[in-house]
């Protein structure tokens, strides 16, 4: 008799208990749960009822002429408005950034790093983006040409490109321009164009002279 009687209440017990120690478990599992943000990021910048003026980077003793200790050398000395317009320009061809992960040159070059540098000294290289829309359109009578750089070390894996449709097809590596010849009248009609389709005899054109090699089954 004691058996069936024990077996009731152990019954009885658990059901009772079950569904507070379910709770209790789904309460510790939400609190702690990934999906559930704990810390908020607010990301909108508070607002600053009275901003603060960018601070040029450019020291002001740069305007005072140090001697340079060097025989050939001339005296350091910068005005600070034309240093501060070298560190804020992006290159010397291209005023602001081309890509949306590149950073601006006025917010690399800040901080103590830069302070006191001579700033026409430091390296200012041409954006690549704006020198190759300076190279003409190589025209061709082929439906598929092929493009290498140029070839040597300076080249790039050889490619082939489809010059059918009447548009200027850039290579995917060094975006030299190829068209068609029979697209010619319709580009030429065109009110402008990404690439010239003649050469302007601008300096920072790739004359063809250049191309290291010709064959097609070079290691590159």
């Amino acid at each position: 008799m004691l058996l069936p009687i024990a077996r009731s209440r152990i019954a009885a017990l658990s059901s009772t208990w079950a569904p507070r120690v379910a709770s209790q478990s789904w309460a510790a599992a939400a609190a702690y749960s990934t999906t559930v943000p704990r810390f908020s990021e607010n990301t909108i910048p508070a607002n600053d009822p009275t901003p603060r003026k960018p601070k040029p980077n450019v020291s002001e003793t740069n305007a005072t002429p140090v001697d340079s200790m060097g025989e050939w050398d001339v005296a350091l000395q910068e005005s600070t408005d034309v240093a501060e317009r070298v560190r804020t320009m992006q290159a010397p061809n291209r005023a602001t950034t081309w890509a949306p992960s590149q950073r601006p040159r006025a917010e690399a070059m800040s901080g103590p790093r830069f302070e006191q540098t001579i700033m026409h000294l430091q390296p200012t290289p041409m954006a690549a983006i704006e020198l190759i829309h300076k190279q003409p359109v190589r025209w061709t009578k082929k439906r598929i040409v092929s493009c290498d750089g140029g070839g040597g070390p300076l080249g790039h894996p050889r490619v082939f490109i489809n010059t059918d449709k009447p548009e200027i097809v850039p290579c995917g590596y060094c975006g030299l321009p190829f068209a068609h010849e029979s697209n010619r009248a319709y580009l030429q009609s065109l009110p402008e164009t990404s690439y010239p389709l003649e050469s302007t005899g601008d300096p920072a054109e790739v004359n063809e002279t250049q191309r290291v090699t010709e064959g097609g089954y070079e290691q590159r």
